[in-house]
């Protein structure tokens, strides 16, 4: 099966549909897919649960989802930077779950592996673990948390190869190697493509039998939440010889 396609609009043709559940690589805007997630938007599909580390800021990542009024809920661990959000959430046009970051992680995985279900202690005793079953262990309460299946996972990737293996760079291998397996079908975006057999294996992070298809991630600028800086050392005594 011929996975690279020629664009993220290709890649998604035929795959996105009204009502589905979405799940996307990225922390904040660091490893995010922006070409697919932009295919997404200009899709029009409408009514979407999208599962994500968090909704990216305000017009850029997933924060262009919202915009377009096209999530209907938003399963995430953080949503403090999007403005947006908030005002939908608050406002009764945004559902939103809750779920610990290390819980959403494992979530995923456990999607991946074909796990249903697991236990753990985060979240015992407060708003997380409302309506859901606990388990005592060892004579420790944990509650269990439901592994997430998406019908669509969409990822970032540095080095690609033509069979869909993928290498991820420096913090973008946050939440895209669990996203990648936990999708049903998986696209995925990478800055570098090979021909295969010139990865090493021992540097392949996502094995390519967990990628359905595969596009160029387009050049652009790589866009950061906050930018702090310190001023460099010696530059206050420069400027006073000035």
């Amino acid at each position: 099966m011929k996975k690279l396609q020629a664009s993220a609009a290709t890649a998604l043709d035929g795959v996105l549909q009204d009502g589905i559940t979405l799940a996307v690589g990225g922390f904040g805007l660091s490893g995010i897919p922006a070409d697919l997630i932009e295919a997404v938007r200009d899709s029009g599909v409408r009514d979407l649960t999208v599962v994500s580390n968090n909704m990216g800021v305000d017009g850029k990542g997933l924060g262009i989802l919202i915009e377009a009024g096209q999530v209907r809920k938003v399963i995430a661990s953080y949503v403090g930077e999007n403005k947006l959000f908030a005002e939908q959430y608050l406002a009764g046009k945004l559902e939103v779950e809750f779920t610990p970051q290390g819980t959403l992680a494992e979530r995923l995985r456990a999607g991946g592996a074909g796990i249903p279900a697991f236990y753990t202690k985060t979240g015992v005793g407060t708003l997380v673990a409302e309506g859901k079953p606990h388990e005592v262990f060892d004579g420790e309460t944990y509650v269990r948390e439901r592994a997430i299946r998406a019908d669509v996972a969409l990822v970032h990737a540095h080095t690609a190869d033509t069979d869909g293996n993928l290498i991820y760079r420096y913090t973008a291998r946050n939440f895209n190697p669990v996203v990648a397996t936990a999708g049903i079908l998986t696209v995925a975006e990478a800055e570098v493509i090979v021909e295969p057999g010139q990865l090493d294996p021992n540097h392949i992070v996502t094995p390519g039998v967990f990628v359905q298809r595969l596009v160029q991630a387009t050049d652009r600028v790589k866009d950061i939440e906050q930018r702090t800086v310190r001023q460099r050392a010696g530059a206050d005594m420069a400027a006073l010889a000035v």
